[in-house]
């Protein structure tokens, strides 16, 4: 089956990289890129209204300029409460460590990742999101 992954991070070089990784993991995959919190928000609301449905995964930077990270994950809680969330990994830096504390314990992030984002990671999150999906 075929997985949308959304990039939202306004580093050009971050977001080329987890894409490239994506793109040589094993698997079938639509990607949307975004290089801001704002785009994401539009670009998720035009895929949901397009497709019935969210992305996938959504690799999220948090600091960016206008709509950080955290900015973007409020709005797309209000905007799609009462669609079923994708999977968020939080993809950053962390140079801030109460980012990471955060991340760790908020309800809509799946995971937190490093930069860049690895092969090795992402095949763990692809075997998350095939459990999700045969548990369906």
């Amino acid at each position: 089956m075929k997985l949308t992954t959304c990039i939202i991070d306004d580093d050009l070089v971050s977001q080329f990289a987890t894409r490239y990784c994506i793109q040589q993991s094993p698997g079938d995959f639509d990607i949307i890129t975004c290089s801001s919190g704002e785009e994401g928000l539009k670009s998720c609301l035009d895929f949901a209204e397009e497709h019935n449905r969210l992305p996938d995964i959504i690799f999220l930077d948090l600091v960016m300029d206008g709509m950080n990270g955290w900015d973007f994950l409020e709005n797309f809680q209000n905007m799609f409460h009462d669609h079923p969330l994708p999977s968020i990994y939080v993809l950053s830096a962390f140079t801030n460590t109460s980012d990471r504390t955060i991340a760790k314990r908020h309800q809509l992030i799946a995971g937190y990742v490093d930069k860049p984002l690895s092969r090795a990671y992402l095949q763990k999150i692809l075997v998350e999101e095939e459990k999700k999906r045969t548990v369906s």
